[in-house]
């Protein structure tokens, strides 16, 4: 019985550590995945147990007490320190178990960390991944993640995040666009084209690298197109619409046959890093430390990346 109870314990506290970092009840709800009503009840039980009020609810905001607070501080160190006895009474330092819940960026996500995923996972039987393609900013309280891997992204200095690898890019165009223009033989050729501009990195111009000149020749383009997606950026450009700037891995093949040119190979935009990102804790569970450390052996090693300069 007082097993029971100390269980109990720890799922209210949970459940009011969600609140308070999710911002209201409906959204803690949402993330535990069960109902407004068996949150508020657990509110008040641990309100009870306690003896004290530890929110102030008014139809537009919920705010902390002094003891609220006081309690959402020690419950944190109390929630870490089971998740640590969770993650390793019982079980042995190389077996993860739980959900892991990942971010990344759909192009990745869909195919070149596909493989590695799938062999995470069969290592680690006991583990089980949610995996969530998207390209936007990450907010993983309300997004309700453990880590995303960001590529290109400005990084929140409030959250660790480490650097995996770069994805170098290149410039390219169909040989049919190229027929109906100049071949491009410096940057500045590269404005008369028309272009596809993925708006997540460039819109309105681009820069190129040479690795001599002390600073990047800039070229305005003006696009005929504008996507936020990869795959609409290769496969237009594939269709002769006009010329992008895209992650190498995604046209080695496209390059190798003949359905698009390198263009200006001696001139790179500048390779876009690669960071799995993940909020601040006391403890991390071995899911999130072993998919770490995959990470940082597999992302340098796939085909189109690379490590990251010094």
């Amino acid at each position: 019985m007082k097993r029971a109870e100390r269980i109990d314990r720890v799922e209210l506290m949970r459940t009011f550590v969600r609140i308070v970092e999710s911002g209201s009840l409906s959204a803690a709800a949402r993330q535990l995945g069960t109902t407004q009503a068996t949150v508020s009840r657990r509110l008040q039980s641990l309100e009870t147990l306690l003896g004290v009020r530890l929110l102030l609810r008014t139809t537009h905001a919920t705010k902390l007490t002094d003891d609220g607070e006081r309690c959402y501080q020690h419950a944190r160190k109390v929630i870490d320190s089971w998740l640590a006895l969770e993650d390793e009474v019982g079980q042995s330092e190389d077996e993860p178990v739980g959900t892991l819940r990942v971010r990344a960026p759909h192009a990745f996500g869909q195919e070149q960390l596909l493989a590695p995923l799938c062999q995470f996972l069969q290592r680690y039987p006991q583990l089980s991944v949610e995996w969530k393609l998207n390209d936007r900013s990450v907010d993983f309280l309300s997004d309700n993640i453990d880590c995303a891997i960001r590529v290109g992204a400005e990084i929140d200095p409030a959250t660790v995040s480490v650097l995996l690898a770069e994805v170098p890019r290149c410039v390219v165009a169909t040989p049919a666009l190229l027929a109906h223009y100049s071949v491009p033989e410096k940057p500045d050729d590269l404005s008369a084209l028309p272009w596809i501009a993925l708006n997540t990195f460039y819109q309105q111009h681009i820069e190129l690298f040479d690795g001599v000149s002390p600073q990047p020749a800039r070229v305005a383009i003006s696009p005929r197109l504008s996507t936020d997606s990869l795959y609409v950026t290769r496969n237009t450009a594939l269709n002769g619409l006009g010329v992008a700037v895209v992650s190498s891995w995604t046209v080695e093949e496209d390059i190798r046959a003949g359905r698009l040119v390198h263009l200006l190979p001696d001139w790179q935009p500048a390779p876009l890093p690669v960071h799995l990102v993940y909020p601040w804790s006391r403890y991390y569970p071995a899911r999130l430390r072993r998919f770490l450390e995959m990470m940082r052996e597999v992302m340098p090693q796939l085909s189109g990346m690379r490590k990251p300069l010094p």
